[in-house]
């Protein structure tokens, strides 16, 4: 059901956690893939040649995600050294965290540009690429539909803005063939964020199945959107967070 066979993927923010591990299992399934990364040289490589490893192309992409010309410069070269563009997945992303009232200008407007403004730049840059059976993929947070503590107000607000993106998305390219949704993981084991961390019992706790998920969870689910069986999904949210927001 999720056959990648023939087609090509770019991931943003794909040389660690949930990125690197939906590259590499968008590659398993048969694609080719581009991922970004903004300075994690090494584990950019580390992922491609897992990619390549899996008998796949892979290319790893210097760009920074607030910087918007090097989105579109991302997409045209993924299209220019793989040939083509099938799936976009707006996976880049930041934790800020504090009162609100202490958000300086500075972080305000960069993780608008690197949650809200690159996923909209990527998506338009990587639209003329899109045939039917196109797919455009952005990784929220279960943060976005519901708020269980403070601190996170602008975490929140940013991630909440892809829900709209995406159903404005789904009905203007819906037309041609092309799905677009969003995928609101919860408390993924990462290094950022690992399961046996100062602060998972509480998150876990919150959980209805009582467990994180891995970045291998999130991952199937956006191969999945990915493939021929998520054809007809589109303009919704899909929540991978073991039931916190049950």
């Amino acid at each position: 059901m999720n056959d990648l066979t023939g087609r090509v993927a770019l991931v943003t923010g794909g040389s660690r956690g949930i990125g690197a591990a939906i590259a590499v299992r968008l590659a398993r399934e048969g694609a080719d893939v581009a991922l970004t990364y903004r300075e994690a040289g090494d584990s950019a490589a580390k992922v491609v040649r897992e990619i390549e490893g899996l008998g796949r192309r892979g290319i790893a992409v210097q760009a920074d995600s607030a910087d918007p010309v090097a989105v579109r410069a991302a997409v045209g070269r993924t299209v220019a050294e793989l040939g083509r563009l099938d799936v976009l997945v707006n996976n880049a992303g930041v934790f800020p965290y504090g009162p609100f009232e202490q958000v300086s200008p500075e972080e305000l407007d960069r993780t608008i540009a690197i949650h809200v403004r690159a996923s909209f730049v990527a998506a338009q840059a990587a639209s003329p690429h899109l045939g039917a059976g196109g797919r455009i993929i952005s990784i929220g947070s279960n943060l976005a539909e519901r708020v269980p503590h403070d601190g996170i107000a602008l975490y929140s607000m940013t991630k909440s803005a892809l829900n709209g993106l995406s159903r404005a998305l789904a009905r203007e390219l819906g037309p041609r063939g092309i799905t677009v949704n969003v995928v609101h993981p919860g408390s993924t084991d990462t290094e950022l964020n690992p399961a046996d961390g100062p602060s998972a019992e509480n998150q876990r706790v919150a959980t209805a199945l009582g467990r994180f998920q891995t970045a291998d969870d999130v991952a199937a689910t956006v191969a999945h959107l990915a493939g021929p069986g998520g054809r007809t999904i589109t303009g919704t949210a899909l929540l991978v967070d073991s039931g916190a927001n049950a």
